[in-house]
């Protein structure tokens, strides 16, 4: 309890400036938790969904009464029912406008389809540069703070006839504190970034993997639907 009570002591008598550097990164280090907790929930959430989807997907239901069910609420939409919805919404529109080349409808499906990988790119890796810039600035952030709480406990023994170990180890300490502290911001936000971006990674290989399947079963209709329209062009 006296040891805590210590660490109180040094940081209410540290400059203002090494408080000022200490309760910005404490605010880095709690952000970094809100986001670190916000972003497992949100992949845990994606994958989930993802693997409900392509069951669904895969079950052999017919593609019309599909995108029926996945356009009812686009806005609850996953990253899979997402890239579904845009290639099944682009290919039955070119359909409506009596387009039957193959490789221009094609074309638009797979744009739509990249497009929504896109977006879900863009949704999966949010906040993960926050992450990466907290990792990387709040060590140097600490090291500013210890170096001029060194630099004013040195100042401070200017005044003092007899310097001791007992004289200068309380503003060393109070300094060394946001070295600490900047570690304490850093080494979750790394950890989290690198494991986030890896499981971001994995989920878009995923998608890209599903766009190419259904990309597929979506080629083998257009050339359907191209071949009837010679048969009945002849």
């Amino acid at each position: 309890m006296g040891e805590q009570l210590s660490y109180w002591q040094l940081i209410a008598d540290a400059s203002i400036l090494v408080k000022l550097v200490m309760l910005v990164l404490v605010g880095l280090s709690v952000t970094t938790w809100v986001f670190i907790w916000e972003r497992r929930n949100v992949l845990r959430d994606s994958f989930r969904k993802f693997a409900a989807f392509e069951e669904r997907f895969w079950s052999g239901i017919d593609l019309a009464q599909l995108y029926r069910q996945v356009n009812a609420s686009p806005e609850e939409n996953s990253a899979g029912e997402a890239v579904f919805r845009a290639g099944f919404k682009e290919f039955t529109r070119l359909r409506q406008q009596h387009i039957t080349d193959a490789e221009g409808i094609m074309a638009g499906c797979q744009r739509a389809m990249r497009v929504a990988v896109s977006k879900e790119a863009e949704r999966l890796d949010s906040h993960l540069t926050f992450m990466a810039t907290v990792g990387s600035t709040s060590p140097y952030i600490g090291l500013f703070g210890t170096v001029w709480g060194i630099m004013h406990s040195f100042l401070g023994l200017a005044s003092v006839t007899q310097v001791s170990l007992a004289t200068v180890a309380p503003g060393i300490a109070e300094a060394l504190i946001a070295t600490a502290m900047g570690l304490f911001a850093a080494i979750p936000a790394v950890v989290a970034f690198n494991r986030f971006s890896a499981r971001s990674e994995k989920m878009l290989n995923s998608l890209e993997t599903f766009t190419e399947e259904f990309s597929a079963i979506l080629h083998r209709q257009a050339h359907l639907l191209e071949s009837q329209h010679r048969k009945q062009a002849q």
